[in-house]
């Protein structure tokens, strides 16, 4: 439930720029700095400390020590690594205005949605993990002979935690949390276009009290600072976020290494199905938000919206009427409900997808430039007459462009929604159960939405089919992803049932 947004701190002071190590903030070995650019201005916000291999393997060292065996974070009890969870829960939610006003300046999302979706997503994730902290048991297994058999779930050791540039906040403790709950150690690399909240997430961190080391924030870029995380032989495991083709060199990077734990949350091209007997204005407004949330930032985003040739021209125009009115500017304005794009390389890519779409055929029915003449805005785009070879029908374009396209019947869609090689998401709109089942059930993506979209909370796992991952985050099976199950065999003199 949304709650009365305070209005935002328009120029956010930004307290931290250095590297996190230790319960300490450092500059980098090299001594080098990069840009963090505000994507509304196109200027530069500041300069943060550049980390590379060499700090990396400074973080690494730390977390290391803070994981060894006898260390005052592998002797705490699991009931009190969930209060220190809670604290930060509690920490977090005291400067919810300062980290949602610093994330939308650095990311360019709306501030009112960074206030009432993306921190509090964070806290959440905080507060379900804390309640599993005390509560990862093992088994007892009635093995023949004269044998007590048990296991252990024992935290796996070091993560190597890689968040995103698209919900900054949020995802890195999506990471951080089950991990630290589970009684890990972590060396995060926020992205770095939105390393800010991540950097002043360290100082909550420090001020909750977790002991040096369990904490290392190192941000730098991904062929480096990234690359060093992903082959050091002392990272027991890494956690991603991001595309699909990074994805593969995290698994190669692994496989070259020490062969460390992945969980690779990718890339998608989540089709959404609206038969002709759902609620067409309620299933048209459901994939407008599918489409357009975050400025169509998301991996899940619905950007393959399927719809039946029955009702295909009227919802074409109620898409078109929905794009048309929704707003554009200055992130800070809370009546705004789009920002700009995260950087140039993005902007670039969109307008050169929308380029294609209108080369290949598909009807450009609103859209299609730029908004204004400064920042990286793109007009909210929406595209009919979309085929399933297409490009904007086929590739990730992580931008405001719906594309619409047609089917028939139930077989012919469900096949097309698989002819992809993601399977992140999906979501089917109709008022016949029998139809929803039948497409839950057959669409191989990791999550299923029936007749709502982006429903999502940390309770329930969350994940890839196919080249859109491995691995789940969210519920048992996300925090069960850090750690590892030990057997212990014991002799006893004789056993009895």
């Amino acid at each position: 439930m949304e709650t009365a947004v305070p209005p935002p701190i328009i120029n956010p002071e930004i307290k931290f720029t250095q590297i996190f190590i230790n319960n300490e903030w450092v500059n980098s070995v090299s001594g080098r700095t990069f840009p963090t650019v505000n994507p509304v201005t196109e200027k530069v916000i500041c300069h943060i400390q550049e980390g590379d291999k060499a700090d990396v393997d400074k973080a690494v060292a730390a977390a290391t020590a803070a994981f060894e065996i006898g260390s005052p974070w592998r002797r705490m009890d699991a009931a009190q690594r969930a209060i220190l969870l809670h604290k930060l829960g509690d920490l977090i939610m005291r400067d919810q205005t300062y980290i949602a006003s610093l994330e939308s300046l650095d990311n360019g999302k709306p501030y009112k949605g960074a206030f009432n979706l993306d921190v509090p997503f964070g806290v959440k994730q905080v507060r379900y993990f804390a309640g599993w902290a005390d509560k990862l048991t093992g088994k007892t297994i009635p093995v023949p002979g004269d044998y007590f058999c048990y296991t252990r779930a024992e935290p796996v050791g070091v993560v190597g935690a890689i968040a995103p540039w698209n919900f900054p906040f949020g995802i890195a403790l999506q990471k951080i949390a089950p991990a630290l709950a589970a009684g890990c150690v972590v060396v995060l690399k926020p992205s770095e276009q939105t390393s800010l909240t991540a950097l002043y997430l360290a100082s909550l961190i420090k001020e909750v009290g977790f002991p040096p080391g369990v904490v290392n924030i190192v941000p730098g870029y991904g062929p480096t600072a990234g690359a060093a995380i992903c082959e050091h032989h002392d990272v027991d495991k890494v956690s991603f976020t991001g595309s699909t083709a990074v994805g593969k060199i995290i698994m190669a990077a692994s496989g070259k290494s020490n062969l460390k734990g992945v969980s690779l949350e990718l890339g998608g091209k989540s089709p959404n199905i609206v038969f002709a007997d759902a609620d067409l204005d309620y299933a048209a407004l459901m994939s407008h938000h599918a489409l357009f949330f975050n400025m169509g930032q998301c991996c899940v985003s619905g950007s393959r919206t399927y719809v039946q040739e029955e009702i295909y021209d009227e919802f074409v125009k109620k898409s078109i009427d929905y794009a048309k009115k929704r707003t554009i500017g200055d992130p800070f304005d809370l009546s705004v409900e789009n920002g700009p794009q995260i950087d140039s390389t993005q902007f670039k890519k969109i307008l050169g997808l929308i380029e294609s779409g209108k080369q290949q055929g598909a009807k450009l029915e609103c859209g299609g430039g730029r908004h204004g003449d400064k920042g990286y805005f793109i007009e909210n785009t929406v595209f009919s007459n979309v085929t399933d070879d297409m490009c904007i029908a086929k590739e990730e374009i992580f931008g405001p462009v719906q594309q619409i396209l047609k089917f028939k019947t139930i077989d012919d869609v469900i096949k097309r929604a698989n002819n992809t090689q993601y399977g992140l998401a999906a979501a089917v709109f109709t008022k016949d159960i029998d139809k929803a089942f039948a497409v839950a059930h057959s669409v191989k993506a990791g999550t299923v939405w029936v007749n709502s979209y982006l429903a999502a909370d940390p309770s329930a796992p969350f994940g890839g089919f196919k080249m859109s991952g491995i691995g789940r985050e969210g519920g048992e099976d996300g925090i069960r992803e850090f750690c590892e199950i030990k057997t212990v065999v014991v002799k006893v003199p004789q056993k009895n049932s």
